[in-house]
């Protein structure tokens, strides 16, 4: 094969439409040139974490819609947008199994042009986490206050699949698929450089198993816990099981 009849950085700007309004020129140029490469796995490494990016960028701009549409009560949008976000966390979470075809000994190779850089650095990452609670705050005052609504009645005592309870459920789906995407960043972690080695910033991987107990928006995981407790109470924590009298014959 020539290689050279192949231009995967272009070498001048594009003219037609789709090259300008994409500004394919700047996107294809964001990788090191390929005579720079450690080998033949980091090309892949750079456009998986700066795809990541972008699809972080989207999350949080369609996160701030969200915010908007919540204190209008919009919720038919708040639960379309919500739906835009579960799948494009989805999409981080399978894009993340393309890294599992780099060997450790290439990553290794890959890991001397990082210096000190880690996946905790990453601009998205860090707006991403920081947005729950004021996430939630919006919840909290137009769909349960503003209604004289409880989390608990959402739930429990008044359970009638409200609007409140579908744009709970949106939360708590886009907790769950936040958590599922750093829980398979742990396990890329632990296939590429180990679980009881040591990060590129001296500290331990361990810092990664604590994230995966941090959640969003704990109050929708406390009120299944208290909803499990109260029917415990009523019908009894220790229960007989199903077999009931054999037939004869």
């Amino acid at each position: 094969m020539d290689r050279n009849a192949f231009e995967l950085t272009p070498k001048k700007r594009g003219t037609t439409s789709y090259e300008i309004y994409l500004n394919t020129f700047e996107l294809l140029s964001c990788q090191k040139a390929l005579d720079e490469l450690a080998n033949g796995d980091e090309l892949q490494f750079q456009i998986v974490h700066q795809v990541q990016e972008l699809w972080m960028k989207l999350i949080v701009y369609t996160l701030m819609e969200i915010d908007d549409q919540i204190s209008s009560a919009n919720t038919n949008l708040v639960l379309s947008l919500f739906a835009r976000v579960h799948s494009i966390l989805g999409l981080m979470i399978s894009t993340l199994s393309i890294l599992e075809t780099m060997s450790p000994k290439r990553y290794q190779e890959i890991r001397v042009n990082l210096g000190n850089g880690s996946g905790r650095e990453s601009p998205g990452f860090r707006q991403l986490v920081s947005m729950g609670r004021p996430l939630w705050q919006s919840f909290e005052r137009f769909y349960l206050e503003r209604r004289g609504l409880s989390l608990e009645m959402v739930y429990d005592s008044s359970f009638d699949f409200s609007d409140s309870y579908m744009v709970a459920e949106a939360f708590c789906e886009f907790d769950e698929l936040f958590q599922r995407f750093r829980f398979h960043h742990y396990q890329l972690v632990g296939r590429t450089i180990g679980l009881g080695s040591v990060s590129l910033k001296g500290r331990s991987v361990k810092i990664l198993e604590q994230g995966l107990k941090q959640r969003f928006f704990p109050e929708l995981w406390e009120i299944r816990d208290r909803m499990t407790d109260g029917w415990g109470e009523r019908h009894g924590r220790e229960r007989k099981g199903l077999n009931g009298p054999r037939e004869n014959g």
